[in-house]
């Protein structure tokens, strides 16, 4: 986490280093411990906003359409996100349907509404309202996001029971796998850089 324009703090040994400029290609690696310090951004702001735009469409799309579709001897099924957190509150695992719901449906759709919040006034060069709040709350909600666990669990369920039914990915596994993608690529570092980007209208 930048502590200032200047200085940059390395998040697992505390050691304090002197940020310098990076090219695309460069990164900064910890002198004491090795890890990766910063990397050379990659991609604007405007850039970024639009992914994020890209990732609230397909997230809509994650949940709108099946996940999985499953067929046996006549009889199909469909399961969609939400079914699968209302069948699992159905049953006497319940607290679970709550965690679920919270990881896969409630943590990534705060996450995107907050990046898109913020990179939205970022294009214009301006620090959104609430610009410190919502910083926060997207570094405490990237552990409760599990999108690529949930991602894993299905492709896991798909290839477990491809030998008994016929298993056909649907259009919302699809939209999960690359809003997935996308999170990762615009969350983390790169969005940390708006601190030093917008620190003029901090103060």
């Amino acid at each position: 986490m930048n502590t200032s324009s200047r200085s940059i703090i390395c998040e697992h040994c505390d050691s304090l280093f002197e940020s310098v400029p990076l090219a695309h290609s460069q990164k900064a690696e910890c002198t004491r411990c090795g890890a990766v310090l910063e990397r050379g951004q990659r991609l604007s702001i405007q850039a970024l906003f639009a992914l994020a735009l890209t990732a609230a469409m397909l997230f809509m799309l994650a949940n709108a359409f099946p996940v999985i579709s499953i067929s046996m001897e006549g009889l199909s099924n469909q399961a969609t996100l939400l079914a699968s957190v209302e069948a699992l509150a159905q049953g006497r695992i319940t607290p679970m349907a709550a965690v679920t719901g919270l990881t896969i449906i409630l943590a990534p759709l705060l996450q995107i509404c907050l990046l898109c919040w913020l990179l939205g006034f970022a294009t214009a060069g301006r620090a959104a309202p609430g610009f410190r709040t919502c910083m926060r709350a997207l570094e405490h909600l990237r552990p409760w996001s599990m999108l690529e666990v949930c991602l894993l669990g299905i492709l896991v369920a798909i290839v477990k029971l491809a030998g008994m039914l016929d298993v056909h990915p649907g259009i919302g596994l699809w939209a999960l796998g690359m809003v997935t993608v996308l999170l990762i690529l615009i969350s983390g570092k790169g969005i940390r850089r708006l601190w030093d980007d917008l620190e003029g209208q901090l103060q």
